[in-house]
């Protein structure tokens, strides 16, 4: 039994249903960001319970084929931001079609339609906490942030940043965690 859930979107994440589903006496087969395998299918009411408890957690187990679609988009992206540092070597928009074997117009109309945002600006967004997540940690200097996160010159990034913070990275390094986000929360 497949099982949807939205804001699963770091390992924490992943450890919280993890540890919810086992209490409750499921068997997982997988599971990674957004989705989980349960090894047996499970009743409706068994279904109402699991999405009782993961709602006090924050999370959401995704039942329309819309909000599966949009949330594997969001969790192919926060991947891609959080765990392969962009590097990759097509467009975020061919890579969204490589690994969901859809038309990327379709993609890109249905999350606007619900989101209310492109995937595009949704993807700036990402890129964009994980750089200041980056200069909170103050271990690499900008040009290396740009480098891991694929900007094609730290003038790019800058601009980015300042378009979408009102900020330039090196003011937002002096006041740092205030103006952080969750992932979630974007």
């Amino acid at each position: 039994m497949k099982l949807h859930v939205k804001n699963m979107v770091c390992n924490r994440c992943i450890l919280v249903v993890k540890s919810e589903l086992e209490k409750l006496g499921q068997e997982i087969l997988s599971i990674e960001l957004g989705e989980v395998v349960l090894k047996n299918e499970i009743s409706v009411n068994d279904k109402k319970d699991i999405a009782k408890q993961l709602e006090t957690f924050g999370f959401e187990i995704l039942n329309d084929s819309s909000s599966k679609t949009i949330e594997k988009i969001k969790t192919i992206l926060i991947d891609l931001v959080q765990n392969k540092n962009n590097n990759i070597n097509v467009t975020m928009s061919d890579y969204l079609i490589q690994n969901l074997h859809q038309d990327y117009s379709k993609l890109s109309n249905l999350f606007s339609t619900v989101e209310g945002i492109s995937i595009e600006k949704y993807f700036i967004n990402l890129r964009i906490e994980k750089v200041k997540e980056l200069i909170v940690y103050d271990e690499l200097s900008l040009s290396e942030i740009a480098d891991l996160l694929n900007y094609s010159s730290v003038a790019h990034l800058s601009n980015q940043f300042k378009k979408v913070t009102g900020f330039s990275p090196s003011y937002f390094k002096k006041i740092k965690e205030s103006k952080r986000k969750e992932l979630d929360q974007l």
